[in-house]
């Protein structure tokens, strides 16, 4: 049917008010499990150094003859390490006209932008702090870096042929050709870190491979609160042969990494925490700048583990 003649409807009409809801919807996700479960340390330098140290192995032929005159053991000194502090930083800029003009969802740009660049700033650091970045030292035209997580993990690792361990912080991996994740690499890296003496708590992984470990048929189970019949499906645990270990899904972490972390054993160190400061007035606008300066501090790193190298799809 069509409309009579000369009918005025809503596409002749002129100074319809728009309906805009005053709402901004985000679904951009702002969790970072590693730094939330990581210790938080105050740092003194741009070079952070600390030690390690082991026992000897154990032995079975500790045995000394009555009245002997005492054989003196070997002493090892002690391992020093370090890692760099990295800056990073997030900036806005709004104009007077902006900030004064009446907008829908907020009320103040400046405030608005402020808090969305924070949220995108802490994104950064989790996904750094994840990537397989090695230390750089830095110059006056050279940005500092901190080793990241895969830059340490060396000891219990479990990679691809054509793969290869970092170290040190120095180091980045080389990454190798991919295959799936499979229970029994995963078993073998959760019984490398024991026997180094860690006592992982966390398996932290991309979804991909959340959702892989969710179809293993070993000791997958879900944490029940049985006092209030809720049955929490975001929390997996994977019950091994040395302990229950809580699978972290990281929306950060790269999907070719599974981590077996002891979290006892891995600090984030802060030489200037988060703050917030103007930059100079140079027109007729305000503008910020968020910083912070941390590394990572890895107190030692065969306390944790790794099955590397992993299919993402």
């Amino acid at each position: 049917m069509a409309q009579p003649t000369n009918t005025f409807d809503t596409y002749d009409a002129v100074g319809i008010r728009e309906d805009l809801q005053d709402v901004i919807y985000s679904i951009s996700p702002t969790d970072t499990p590693f730094m939330s479960s990581a210790a938080r340390e105050a740092v003194r330098n741009t070079l952070h150094e600390w030690q390690t140290d082991s026992l000897a192995a154990a032995s079975t032929s500790n045995a000394v003859v009555e009245g002997d005159d005492a054989s003196l053991d070997a002493v090892t000194a002690t391992s020093r390490l370090s890692n760099t502090t990295q800056i990073m930083d997030k900036t806005v800029v709004i104009t007077g006209t902006q900030e004064s003009v009446d907008k829908a969802g907020r009320a103040s740009e400046l405030a608005y932008q402020i808090a969305k660049k924070s949220k995108e700033l802490k994104r950064d650091m989790e996904a750094t702090l994840l990537a397989n970045q090695a230390e750089v030292s830095g110059d006056s035209s050279t940005a500092r870096k901190f080793g990241s997580i895969n830059s340490w993990i060396a000891s219990n690792d479990v990679f691809a042929a054509d793969g290869a361990s970092g170290g040190l912080g120095n180091t980045a991996r080389t990454d190798g050709t991919a295959a799936a994740l499979t229970e029994a690499n995963l078993k073998t890296v959760i019984k490398n870190v024991w026997n180094a003496g860690g006592n992982p708590s966390i398996i932290m992984v991309g979804p991909f491979n959340k959702q892989k470990i969710s179809g293993f048929t070993g000791g997958s189970t879900r944490f029940d609160a049985s006092e209030d019949k809720t049955l929490y499906t975001s929390i997996d645990v994977y019950s091994s042969d040395f302990g229950d270990l809580e699978v972290v899904p990281n929306r950060f972490s790269r999907d070719r990494d599974a981590h077996v972390l002891d979290m006892d054993y891995w600090s984030i160190g802060f030489l200037r925490d988060f703050t917030m400061h103007e930059l100079a007035k140079t027109g007729d606008s305000e503008k910020r700048q968020m910083l912070v300066e941390f590394t990572l501090i890895s107190r030692n790193e065969a306390a944790s583990g790794g099955v590397y190298d992993l299919t993402t799809s």
